[in-house]
């Protein structure tokens, strides 16, 4: 099945994984090309890609795979039940984790510099299991939706997946939310081209 047939919850998912990965995989790369380039961390945009992990991942994007993906994918392949159970204790774990990443942030940004490795590791551990989680749905779950839902599930999946919008993956033709477009612009702005619109990493 090639990506353009594929139901738009799957699209949509794996688009907001991808935007997300970017984002996690290029901050400890800012941050190091900053150090050694003698620049001033730019705390505000590190502060507005939490905000942005809180406010939609965490908030938004596992809410509805936890109410309306993984009951289907438990109620017709049973099989997945453990993988479930793992994601679901994941999805109930991260909105803890990321307010004390926040927290890490702060106190880096109001202490100084002793603060400084207490974050980057909390980031390093955070990022590392976000994308062992992303990558066991996609892997494990996502390819048995596409093998046991019908028309129905998809089309119930399909409304609520597409009834939001992801100020960093949007889907082709759809405008970014007017209340989150200096948001978008603010992170885009931050990350280095290719991820984001600021100037290549050296």
């Amino acid at each position: 099945m090639s990506a353009a047939t594929l139901p738009l919850t799957v699209r949509v998912i794996r688009a907001e994984h991808d935007a997300l990965a970017a984002m996690l995989r290029t901050v400890p790369l800012l941050l190091d090309a900053q150090r050694r380039a003698g620049r001033p961390v730019d705390f505000g945009a590190l502060r507005a890609m939490l905000f942005y992990v809180d406010e939609f991942p965490e908030r938004l994007h596992h809410r509805k795979e936890s109410e309306l993906l993984f009951p289907k994918v438990r109620a017709l392949a049973p099989v997945l039940r453990d993988t479930l159970d793992d994601l679901e204790a994941e999805h109930a774990q991260g909105e803890r984790a990321i307010r004390e990443l926040q927290h890490s942030l702060l106190a880096w940004e109001q202490m100084g510099e002793a603060r400084r490795d207490k974050f980057e590791q909390q980031l390093q551990v955070y990022t590392a299991r976000y994308l062992r989680h992303m990558k066991r749905e996609e892997t494990e779950v996502l390819p048995r939706a596409l093998s046991v839902f019908g028309p129905a599930d998809w089309e119930q999946l399909d409304e609520a997946f597409g009834s939001h919008q992801d100020p960093l993956a949007p889907r082709p033709g759809q405008a970014v939310d007017e209340a989150y477009a200096p948001l978008r612009e603010r992170i885009l702005s931050a990350l280095p081209a290719p991820w984001g619109w600021g100037p290549a990493l050296a």
